[in-house]
């Protein structure tokens, strides 16, 4: 019988862990994209350190092995901006990318103040897509990365996120 992935916050310690992971998960949107340069697989250890010291960044598990992350933050305007969310490959298509994003929509809600959820995707990373969409995120605009990705920015309410939580 298989363990069951559990989704908690991220240590300090997790840091090399998720790094390692977030590398491996986003190498296939670096294919999609023919661009290696992407901000998740250039993050250096030390950003991540300062990310997990700062924003809120969940991990799912798989006994001790970290197989999904998430990270978000609250700004000033009430916009919780949801980042980097990674599921390890072998994992991919199972439900766990959904289970992290309503758990950071989640954890971020318990700011009264938030409003809003933000995200950004690739514009071509359709399963990405797929899944936000089915969260209830729309898209409200795009940019280009500096690393030359064009993004699609999706929104949602966050009072639409307990929506979700109960549809996943």
């Amino acid at each position: 019988m298989g363990m069951s992935v559990t989704i908690s916050a991220a240590t300090a310690e997790d840091a090399e862990q998720i790094i390692k992971l977030q590398y491996l998960a986003f190498q296939s949107e670096a294919e999609l994209y023919g661009n290696y340069r992407i901000q998740p697989l250039t993050q250096s250890l030390d950003s991540l350190k300062a990310e997990l010291a700062s924003d809120t960044v969940l991990v799912a598990r798989l006994g001790e092995e970290i197989v999904g992350a998430v990270r978000g933050t609250v700004d000033d305007e009430g916009t919780g901006k949801i980042a980097k969310l990674c599921v390890h490959p072998r994992l991919q298509g199972h439900g766990l990318g959904a289970r992290l994003l309503n758990a950071v929509e989640a954890a971020l809600s318990g700011n009264d103040a938030t409003t809003r959820f933000r995200l950004y995707t690739g514009h071509k990373s359709e399963s990405n897509l797929r899944l936000y969409r089915k969260a209830g995120y729309t898209q409200v605009g795009g940019r280009t990365a500096s690393d030359g990705v064009r993004l699609v920015i999706l929104e949602k309410e966050a009072k639409e996120a307990t929506d979700f939580a109960v549809s996943a």
